[in-house]
Protein backbone atom coordinates (compact mmCIF):
# COMPACT_ATOMS: atom_id res chain seq x y z
CA UNK A 1 0.00 0.00 0.00
CA UNK A 2 2.60 2.75 1.21
CA UNK A 3 4.37 1.57 -2.04
CA UNK A 4 0.91 2.59 -4.34
CA UNK A 5 0.85 5.76 -2.53
CA UNK A 6 4.32 6.98 -3.63
CA UNK A 7 3.82 6.17 -6.78
CA UNK A 8 0.38 7.81 -7.16
CA UNK A 9 2.71 10.88 -5.14
CA UNK A 10 5.24 10.92 -8.03
CA UNK A 11 2.63 10.74 -10.71
CA UNK A 12 0.71 13.85 -9.05
CA UNK A 13 4.03 15.85 -8.81
CA UNK A 14 4.81 15.17 -12.30
CA UNK A 15 1.88 16.32 -13.70
CA UNK A 16 1.70 19.55 -11.60
CA UNK A 17 3.88 21.63 -14.15
CA UNK A 18 1.35 20.56 -16.78
CA UNK A 19 -1.46 22.19 -15.09
CA UNK A 20 0.35 25.72 -15.03
CA UNK A 21 -1.65 28.14 -16.49
CA UNK A 22 -0.74 29.38 -20.28
CA UNK A 23 1.67 26.04 -20.80
CA UNK A 24 4.02 27.52 -17.92
CA UNK A 25 4.26 30.79 -18.29
CA UNK A 26 3.64 32.65 -14.98
CA UNK A 27 0.11 35.15 -14.61
CA UNK A 28 2.38 38.35 -15.43
CA UNK A 29 4.07 37.17 -18.42
CA UNK A 30 2.10 37.58 -22.00
CA UNK A 31 3.06 35.90 -24.98
CA UNK A 32 1.51 37.42 -28.41
CA UNK A 33 2.35 36.18 -31.57
CA UNK A 34 3.01 38.34 -34.48
CA UNK A 35 3.75 39.20 -37.79
CA UNK A 36 7.58 39.52 -38.21
CA UNK A 37 6.95 43.26 -39.79
CA UNK A 38 5.71 45.69 -38.72
CA UNK A 39 4.24 44.08 -35.73
CA UNK A 40 7.03 41.86 -33.96
CA UNK A 41 9.31 45.15 -34.24
CA UNK A 42 6.53 47.59 -32.79
CA UNK A 43 5.98 44.88 -30.25
CA UNK A 44 9.46 44.80 -29.49
CA UNK A 45 9.26 48.95 -28.31
CA UNK A 46 6.86 48.03 -26.05
CA UNK A 47 8.80 45.43 -23.79
CA UNK A 48 9.97 48.19 -21.73
CA UNK A 49 7.17 49.53 -21.23
CA UNK A 50 5.05 46.56 -19.93
CA UNK A 51 8.04 45.50 -17.83
CA UNK A 52 7.24 49.51 -16.02
CA UNK A 53 3.78 47.95 -15.70
CA UNK A 54 5.17 44.78 -13.85
CA UNK A 55 4.45 42.44 -16.76
CA UNK A 56 6.48 40.58 -18.98
CA UNK A 57 5.63 40.48 -22.66
CA UNK A 58 7.35 37.93 -24.81
CA UNK A 59 6.79 38.14 -28.73
CA UNK A 60 6.65 34.54 -30.80
CA UNK A 61 7.14 35.79 -34.33
CA UNK A 62 4.96 33.93 -37.43
CA UNK A 63 5.24 34.20 -41.29
CA UNK A 64 1.72 33.09 -41.91
CA UNK A 65 -1.78 33.85 -41.13
CA UNK A 66 -3.32 30.49 -40.03
CA UNK A 67 -0.59 29.17 -37.32
CA UNK A 68 -0.90 32.20 -35.27
CA UNK A 69 -4.60 31.90 -35.04
CA UNK A 70 -4.78 28.33 -34.44
CA UNK A 71 -2.00 28.79 -31.27
CA UNK A 72 -4.35 31.35 -30.13
CA UNK A 73 -7.43 29.49 -29.70
CA UNK A 74 -5.39 26.39 -28.00
CA UNK A 75 -4.25 28.60 -25.71
CA UNK A 76 -0.54 28.40 -26.73
CA UNK A 77 -1.18 31.87 -26.97
CA UNK A 78 -2.31 34.68 -25.13
CA UNK A 79 -2.75 37.13 -28.04
CA UNK A 80 -1.76 38.07 -31.72
CA UNK A 81 -1.08 41.12 -33.11
CA UNK A 82 -0.86 40.25 -37.03
CA UNK A 83 -4.94 40.89 -39.01
CA UNK A 84 -7.46 42.90 -39.54
CA UNK A 85 -11.07 42.18 -37.88
CA UNK A 86 -12.61 41.35 -41.55
CA UNK A 87 -9.97 38.59 -41.89
CA UNK A 88 -10.54 37.75 -38.31
CA UNK A 89 -14.09 37.20 -38.87
CA UNK A 90 -13.43 35.20 -41.71
CA UNK A 91 -11.37 32.73 -40.02
CA UNK A 92 -13.80 32.58 -37.16
CA UNK A 93 -16.68 31.74 -39.70
CA UNK A 94 -14.51 28.57 -41.66
CA UNK A 95 -12.51 27.49 -38.79
CA UNK A 96 -15.11 27.40 -35.87
CA UNK A 97 -12.84 29.63 -33.57
CA UNK A 98 -13.98 31.74 -31.03
CA UNK A 99 -11.37 34.62 -31.40
CA UNK A 100 -12.17 38.99 -31.21
CA UNK A 101 -10.75 41.80 -31.68
CA UNK A 102 -9.12 43.52 -27.79
CA UNK A 103 -8.51 46.41 -29.62
CA UNK A 104 -7.55 48.29 -32.91
CA UNK A 105 -3.85 49.35 -32.83
CA UNK A 106 -2.89 50.34 -36.85
CA UNK A 107 -3.81 50.44 -40.52
CA UNK A 108 -1.40 49.04 -42.90
CA UNK A 109 -2.56 50.14 -46.61
CA UNK A 110 -2.42 47.80 -49.72
CA UNK A 111 -0.37 48.93 -52.38
CA UNK A 112 -0.36 48.15 -56.18
CA UNK A 113 3.37 47.82 -56.98
CA UNK A 114 4.81 47.40 -60.42
CA UNK A 115 7.21 44.39 -61.77
CA UNK A 116 7.67 44.30 -65.24
CA UNK A 117 5.46 46.62 -66.51
CA UNK A 118 5.95 50.52 -64.45
CA UNK A 119 2.46 52.04 -65.09
CA UNK A 120 -1.31 50.71 -65.41
CA UNK A 121 -1.72 52.72 -68.63
CA UNK A 122 1.02 50.58 -69.98
CA UNK A 123 -0.67 47.03 -68.45
CA UNK A 124 -1.32 45.27 -72.24
CA UNK A 125 -4.05 42.49 -73.13
CA UNK A 126 -3.47 39.52 -70.67
CA UNK A 127 -1.02 41.25 -68.40
CA UNK A 128 -0.57 39.01 -64.95
CA UNK A 129 -1.40 40.81 -61.37
CA UNK A 130 -0.88 38.44 -58.85
CA UNK A 131 -3.37 39.41 -55.37
CA UNK A 132 -3.17 37.40 -51.87
CA UNK A 133 -5.24 34.46 -51.64
CA UNK A 134 -5.99 34.72 -47.92
CA UNK A 135 -9.69 35.29 -46.78
CA UNK A 136 -10.76 38.48 -46.90
CA UNK A 137 -7.72 40.01 -48.31
CA UNK A 138 -7.94 38.94 -51.39
CA UNK A 139 -11.35 40.88 -51.82
CA UNK A 140 -9.69 43.85 -50.53
CA UNK A 141 -6.89 43.56 -53.26
CA UNK A 142 -9.55 43.17 -55.93
CA UNK A 143 -11.12 46.35 -55.02
CA UNK A 144 -8.04 48.23 -55.19
CA UNK A 145 -7.84 46.93 -59.15
CA UNK A 146 -11.32 47.82 -59.41
CA UNK A 147 -11.17 51.57 -57.72
CA UNK A 148 -7.94 51.58 -60.60
CA UNK A 149 -10.38 50.79 -63.29
CA UNK A 150 -9.23 47.58 -64.00
CA UNK A 151 -12.07 45.33 -63.21
CA UNK A 152 -15.25 45.56 -62.59
CA UNK A 153 -16.89 42.49 -59.73
CA UNK A 154 -20.06 41.78 -58.90
CA UNK A 155 -22.43 43.92 -57.47
CA UNK A 156 -22.98 41.81 -54.82
CA UNK A 157 -19.21 41.30 -53.63
CA UNK A 158 -18.12 41.45 -50.31
CA UNK A 159 -15.74 41.35 -47.79
CA UNK A 160 -14.98 37.36 -48.96
CA UNK A 161 -14.74 38.19 -53.24
CA UNK A 162 -12.38 36.13 -55.15
CA UNK A 163 -11.42 36.37 -59.04
CA UNK A 164 -14.66 33.96 -59.74
CA UNK A 165 -16.37 37.25 -58.39
CA UNK A 166 -15.04 39.73 -61.05
CA UNK A 167 -17.87 40.70 -63.78
CA UNK A 168 -15.84 42.73 -66.07
CA UNK A 169 -12.23 42.25 -66.85
CA UNK A 170 -11.47 44.68 -70.23
CA UNK A 171 -8.22 43.90 -70.74
CA UNK A 172 -8.61 40.19 -69.88
CA UNK A 173 -5.67 40.54 -67.27
CA UNK A 174 -4.81 37.24 -65.67
CA UNK A 175 -5.28 37.70 -62.02
CA UNK A 176 -3.42 34.72 -59.94
CA UNK A 177 -4.29 34.53 -56.39
CA UNK A 178 -0.67 33.61 -54.32
CA UNK A 179 -0.17 32.83 -50.74
CA UNK A 180 0.55 36.55 -49.44
CA UNK A 181 4.09 35.68 -48.22
CA UNK A 182 5.42 34.82 -51.67
CA UNK A 183 4.32 37.93 -53.04
CA UNK A 184 6.62 40.52 -52.61
CA UNK A 185 9.03 37.90 -53.90
CA UNK A 186 7.36 36.68 -56.72
CA UNK A 187 7.02 40.72 -58.34
CA UNK A 188 10.06 40.67 -60.94
CA UNK A 189 8.35 37.93 -62.74
CA UNK A 190 4.80 38.74 -62.74
CA UNK A 191 3.22 42.42 -64.44
CA UNK A 192 2.20 43.87 -61.19
CA UNK A 193 1.37 42.99 -57.47
CA UNK A 194 -0.47 44.14 -55.21
CA UNK A 195 0.91 43.25 -51.74
CA UNK A 196 -0.46 43.55 -48.43
CA UNK A 197 1.15 45.64 -45.92
CA UNK A 198 3.32 44.03 -43.84
CA UNK A 199 4.86 41.94 -46.68
CA UNK A 200 5.30 44.98 -48.85
CA UNK A 201 7.42 46.37 -45.78
CA UNK A 202 9.22 43.50 -45.27
CA UNK A 203 10.34 43.01 -48.66
CA UNK A 204 11.54 47.04 -48.18
CA UNK A 205 8.27 48.62 -50.13
CA UNK A 206 6.45 51.44 -48.62
CA UNK A 207 2.84 52.17 -49.82
CA UNK A 208 3.12 55.66 -49.46
CA UNK A 209 6.79 55.73 -51.86
CA UNK A 210 6.80 52.62 -53.71
CA UNK A 211 3.39 51.94 -54.76
CA UNK A 212 2.16 52.92 -58.05
CA UNK A 213 -1.82 52.66 -56.45
CA UNK A 214 -2.98 52.74 -53.31
CA UNK A 215 -6.08 51.65 -50.93
CA UNK A 216 -8.17 54.52 -49.92
CA UNK A 217 -7.10 55.35 -46.45
CA UNK A 218 -10.45 56.91 -46.09
CA UNK A 219 -12.33 53.31 -45.86
CA UNK A 220 -9.76 50.85 -45.41
CA UNK A 221 -8.30 52.44 -42.38
CA UNK A 222 -11.90 52.08 -40.38
CA UNK A 223 -12.66 48.86 -41.65
CA UNK A 224 -8.65 47.23 -42.19
CA UNK A 225 -6.96 48.17 -39.15
CA UNK A 226 -4.66 45.94 -37.27
CA UNK A 227 -6.03 44.39 -33.85
CA UNK A 228 -4.65 42.67 -30.94
CA UNK A 229 -6.83 40.09 -31.25
CA UNK A 230 -7.39 37.37 -28.22
CA UNK A 231 -9.84 34.08 -27.57
CA UNK A 232 -13.36 35.37 -26.77
CA UNK A 233 -13.71 35.77 -22.46
CA UNK A 234 -9.93 37.31 -22.32
CA UNK A 235 -10.96 40.88 -23.15
CA UNK A 236 -10.12 42.20 -19.59
CA UNK A 237 -7.01 40.39 -18.76
CA UNK A 238 -4.81 42.52 -17.28
CA UNK A 239 -1.77 41.69 -18.99
CA UNK A 240 -4.18 42.51 -22.77
CA UNK A 241 -5.54 45.48 -21.24
CA UNK A 242 -1.85 46.80 -20.10
CA UNK A 243 -0.47 45.95 -23.56
CA UNK A 244 -3.12 47.92 -25.52
CA UNK A 245 -2.55 50.92 -23.25
CA UNK A 246 1.25 50.86 -24.39
CA UNK A 247 0.41 50.31 -27.72
CA UNK A 248 -1.95 52.95 -27.66
CA UNK A 249 0.78 55.43 -26.02
CA UNK A 250 2.09 58.49 -27.69
CA UNK A 251 5.64 56.75 -27.70
CA UNK A 252 4.47 54.02 -29.50
CA UNK A 253 2.55 56.06 -32.18
CA UNK A 254 5.81 58.14 -32.45
CA UNK A 255 8.20 55.08 -33.07
CA UNK A 256 5.36 53.80 -35.67
CA UNK A 257 5.05 57.80 -37.20
CA UNK A 258 8.86 57.96 -37.42
CA UNK A 259 10.01 54.34 -38.35
CA UNK A 260 7.33 53.51 -41.01
CA UNK A 261 6.59 56.66 -42.52
CA UNK A 262 3.34 56.88 -43.79
CA UNK A 263 3.38 52.36 -44.41
CA UNK A 264 1.77 52.02 -40.73
CA UNK A 265 -0.58 54.90 -39.57
CA UNK A 266 -1.78 54.78 -35.94
CA UNK A 267 -5.26 54.46 -35.00
CA UNK A 268 -6.74 57.07 -32.64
Amino acid sequence: MKRIFCLILALVLCALPLCSCGGGRDENTLLVGASITPHAEILRQCVPLMKDKGYTLEIREFEDYVIPNTALESGELDANYFQHKPYMDDFNANNGTHLVAAAFIHYEPFGLYAGKIAKIEDLANGSTIIVPNDGTNEARALMLLEAQGLIKLKADAGFTATVIDIAENPKNLTIKEVDAAQLARSLQDVDMAVINGNYAIQAGLNPATDAIAMEDATGGAGTYANIICVKEGNENDPRVKALIEVLQSETIKNYINETYKGSVVPMN
